[in-house]
């Protein structure tokens, strides 16, 4: 039986490890031919090493599949369009591409730098940009194509110490969805994950507390080899005809997040003032606000 993404041609970043590397595998075992970008930095995006890349080109070859490393990094836009040339070049197509390459520069707020800030900003929201709009012109060429973007419940719901990651993450949202608007018309579509899932990155949480100590032993019960099939149905075309959503993949659940809508509205015909809006649309609205929760807080129960 033929798999989903037979005779199709996918661009994977940060592919040489955790999460990246399963949906690399996963991709050539049904059927693609796989770029295996990935720059080989160390979980704070530091230093820089072909050994990742090669390796999971390797194990896909190891089993009849095909696969070409790629070591550049998608923050350099040149090199972003060098990678969609690649797959061009190499396999004649490109038909999905898979926005998860990453690191994490994690500070509370008032201690961040602006380095920290920028860094991960530049991986996380600016490096899909380019890779994505790479990959766009081909796209509306050929007038089809899919992107699957990681976002992170960092960024949909929250977390402490990570407001460079969280930023970038909610940015990705917007990124997909004003794909999915600007490029129906040429029959790409554009979707999102949020991945629960044990990596190096997840490694750097803190654990100094009982809470953060049991939060990081339930996240690693959560392998990233489950992420893949959720990954791989969204970029093939078993999944045609969705576009524009969030995802959430947890061990072997999956979600479907909400996006912002009006929940409530209040008018008033005489207009408003700092004191009447105090006394008549605070109250009226405080019972839908939103606590602080965290991304534990509200997926509080252990992964099934």
């Amino acid at each position: 039986m033929a798999g989903c993404l037979e005779n199709q041609v996918v661009l994977v970043t940060g592919a040489g490890r955790g999460i990246g590397r399963e949906i690399a595998l996963l991709a050539a075992r049904e059927g693609a031919a796989v770029v295996v970008n990935d720059l080989g930095v160390d979980p704070e995006g530091g230093g820089k090493s072909g050994g990742p890349a090669d390796e999971v080109v390797a194990e896909i070859q190891a089993f009849g599949g095909k696969a070409v490393a790629n070591t550049d990094s998608i923050t350099d836009a040149t090199a972003a369009e060098g990678m969609v040339r690649q797959a061009v070049d190499t396999f004649g197509r490109l038909d999905a591409v898979v926005n998860n390459a990453g690191f994490l520069r994690d500070r509370i707020f008032h201690k961040m730098s602006h380095d920290d800030w920028r860094s991960v900003q530049e991986v996380h929201l600016t490096g899909y940009w380019n890779v994505s709009r790479a990959a766009a012109t081909y796209f509306r060429e050929v007038e089809r194509g899919n992107f699957v973007h990681f976002t992170s419940t960092s960024g949909l719901v929250g977390n402490f110490g990570q407001a460079n990651y969280a930023s970038a993450k909610l940015g990705v949202v917007g990124l997909s969805k004003s794909i999915a608007l600007d490029m129906q018309r040429y029959n790409v579509r554009s979707n999102c994950i949020a991945p629960f899932a044990w990596s190096r990155l997840v490694g750097t949480i803190p654990t100094e507390t009982p809470e953060e100590k049991l939060r990081v032993d339930r996240i690693k019960t959560m392998t990233a080899a489950k992420i893949a099939p959720l990954t791989v149905l969204l970029a093939s075309d078993l999944s045609k005809g969705v576009t524009g959503q969030i995802f959430g993949s947890r061990k072997n659940e999956i979600f479907l997040f909400s996006q912002p809508r009006p929940i409530k509205s209040i008018t008033r015909l005489e207009g408003w003032s700092p004191q009447t809006l105090a006394e008549q649309m605070l109250p009226a609205f405080k019972s839908s606000f939103y606590d602080l929760d965290r991304s534990a807080d509200v997926f509080c129960w252990d992964p099934v």
